[in-house]
């Protein structure tokens, strides 16, 4: 019945009987006798067959929702049982803002797998508002990221601060001074991040703050874009201190020092608001909420 079930909700979210059957690794065939057994069990038609595509019924509509439920708690019961046999595995899925999977993430990992290397982690890096949207719509066990969270369905918990600085290429007039009043940074050309990320929604919160003019502005979607950029001598960019270290190290950029004013923003574990919550999610936060030595 589980497998009917599993290859049931497969064809809904499909709607293709042949892509269901490859995301499963199985034959178009056994898909359909599947579909066909459950069917005659259930008495009742699920699915409107044509040549291109498949239509669920209304009843398909009413099994999809129950089936999707009733797989949760079969995964549930099969993490239980394996808890008790005090081994933690199963499946991990993990979303994180760039920033945070490129430069934090990493690490959390590599002694997260080294106490539980049965454990099989998926990690999908995107900006903020792409994370915030998968936990809402519970694709993902835990999301990482930086900025707010709006969304009721999604809820949030710091896990540490990041320091947000100013960066420039070595040429910049502001590079050579020691500090700099917040209205120098007036009329300058920035590179700033794409709409949706954490970073570029702190980048706009400051703009708006300190009242900021902006001479001419350039966006690129990565934090390594950005470095590129300033240090290519195209403008200056607000950027996590995480992202420059060896950057800063190498003489390759400058940190602009503001006078009087340090940056700082949180990063947050978020949860959908439903969906299973398997053993290996709950050790993992718990890991990131105690951790000692974060790499920062």
């Amino acid at each position: 019945m589980i497998d009917h079930l599993k290859i049931f909700v497969t064809v809904v979210e499909q709607r293709h009987f042949s892509r269901a059957a490859s995301l499963l690794n199985l034959s178009q065939p056994n898909v359909s006798l599947h579909i066909r057994n459950l069917e005659n069990e259930l008495d009742t038609t699920l699915f409107i067959r044509s040549p291109k595509k498949v239509t669920v019924t209304e009843a398909g509509e009413i099994l999809y929702i129950r089936a999707k439920k009733m797989l949760e708690l079969y995964e549930e019961a099969k993490q239980e049982l394996n808890a008790q046999k005090h081994t933690v595995q199963g499946t991990l899925k993990v979303g994180a803002s760039f920033t945070i999977g490129e430069y934090i993430l990493p690490r959390m990992l590599g002694a997260f797998a080294q106490e539980y290397p049965l454990v099989k982690v998926e990690v999908m890096v995107g900006n903020t508002e792409e994370i915030i949207e998968k936990a809402r719509l519970n694709e993902l066990d835990i999301g990482l990221i930086e900025g707010e969270v709006t969304q009721k369905e999604v809820k949030a918990e710091p896990f540490m601060q990041d320091e947000m600085i100013i960066i420039a290429p070595l040429t910049h007039p502001l590079a050579q001074l020691r500090t700099v009043k917040p209205d120098m940074l007036q009329d300058q050309v920035w590179i700033w991040r794409e709409s949706g990320s954490g970073t570029r929604a702190y980048s706009d919160q400051l703009m708006a703050n300190l009242q900021l003019n902006v001479a001419h502005f350039f966006i690129f979607s990565s934090s390594q874009g950005i470095k590129e950029a300033v240090s290519a001598g195209l403008g200056i960019a607000m950027i996590s201190k995480l992202t420059v270290r060896k950057e800063l190290e190498a003489g390759d950029i400058k940190r602009i020092n503001i006078q009087n004013r340090t940056f700082t923003r949180n990063l947050s574990i978020i949860q959908g608001n439903e969906g299973f919550h398997s053993n290996a999610r709950e050790l993992f936060i718990d890991k990131i909420l105690n951790a000692e030595e974060r790499g920062t």
